[in-house]
């Protein structure tokens, strides 16, 4: 008799992000078919960031199960976020839960949350930070998160509420990070699979108190918002949301990649953008152009919202000798001479 059917689907999720890490990294044997067994490189190192929850904990026991399958070495991470009390106690109940399905090395690191960004982009922040930290340290190949299509649906409406335009709709990435660092296996695979495959391997759950706490903007929209729209709108809402990621990402990235090539046909010899090329381009590149304008002068990406590039853009499409517009940073965006310049103030 084979394994439960939320069981077997979410290490079918993870064996295929480890066949794709595999593949890409070349650790395959036959990748050297006449080297030695002691000249092979080293399998490469798989770590699953856990928090101690369902999703993370039914990732942790999947990867555990299929990375020895494949020869990937399999470890794990857990941070403490210190915002509530006995946070280092779950930290290290967590850290004994992962050793204890054959993870090694598990590491547990202390961060301070800062305020910038309100808490839940502080927290994460200084999450994956923590994350890039304990990854390059180990020479880790891909560290595992366990996000599911239901955060997906709930970054999806974020990126809604807050307007900023289709990068934001496509939700988060099933590749992420610097060189692919970050992988989410089951961001197909809803978020009452990943914790009825912890019930039926007597897995032990921790529910963070914040993930129901209604100051926090997503624990409002998991609890109020989306069963509000599942009720007006029926079932199949966050699916539909899912697909409205995908649907998204390909298209910003269609355009992403219009916008690269279009920027270098804007500039003049000294490297300034042009107004009247700009003007040009539809208004999707061009703002892409914009924003990717701002951020190489140092305006930080998760900063720069849709009205800050709006506001730049009207420097080209509604010129009336407007003064210099201040974006995050101290970042300056002026026009001057039928030039657009975006610098440092």
């Amino acid at each position: 008799m084979g394994p439960h059917p939320a069981v077997a689907a979410i290490r079918l999720a993870v064996r295929r992000v480890l066949h794709d890490l595999l593949t890409e990294h070349h650790r395959t044997p036959a990748a050297v078919p006449h080297a030695l067994p002691h000249e092979l490189p080293p399998p490469p190192l798989v770590l699953v960031a856990c928090s101690g929850g369902a999703d993370s904990m039914a990732l942790a026991s999947a990867l555990a199960f299929e990375a020895p399958k494949l020869g990937i070495r399999a470890g794990g991470v857990t941070v403490d976020h210190g915002l509530q009390p006995g946070s280092d106690t779950r930290a290290t109940e967590v850290v004994q839960r992962l050793r204890e399905l054959g993870l090694d090395p598990v590491d547990s690191v202390a961060v301070t949350v800062g305020r910038t960004g309100g808490p839940e982009a502080a927290a994460r922040d200084a999450r994956y930070a923590a994350l890039d930290t304990v990854a390059e340290r180990h020479g880790a190949a891909a560290v595992l998160l366990g996000h599911t299509r239901d955060d997906q649906a709930e970054t999806v409406l974020l990126g809604l509420a807050r307007g900023s335009g289709i990068r934001s709709l496509s939700g988060m990435a099933a590749v992420s990070g610097t060189g692919g660092r970050y992988r989410r296996p089951f961001l197909e695979l809803d978020r009452q699979t990943a914790r009825k495959a912890c019930m039926v391997q007597s897995l032990p759950v921790w529910d963070d108190p914040h993930n129901a706490d209604p100051a926090y903007t997503r624990s409002r929209l998991r609890h109020e918002g989306l069963p509000a729209l599942e009720k007006a709108l029926g079932k199949g809402v966050v699916e539909a949301l899912a697909r409205t990621a995908q649907l998204s990402r390909d298209d910003a990235d269609a355009l992403d990649s219009w916008a690269g090539q279009a920027e270098a046909t804007v500039r003049d010899a000294t490297g300034l953008l042009e107004c009247a090329k700009l003007y040009a381009l539809p208004p999707a590149v061009r703002r892409r152009v914009l924003r990717r304008a701002a951020i190489d002068a140092g305006a930080p990406a998760g900063s720069l919202f849709a009205r800050h590039i709006e506001e730049v853009d009207r420097l080209i499409t509604g010129w009336r000798g407007q003064g210099a517009i201040n974006l995050p940073g101290k970042v300056v965006a002026q026009r001057q001479g039928g030039r657009l310049v975006i610098r440092q103030g």
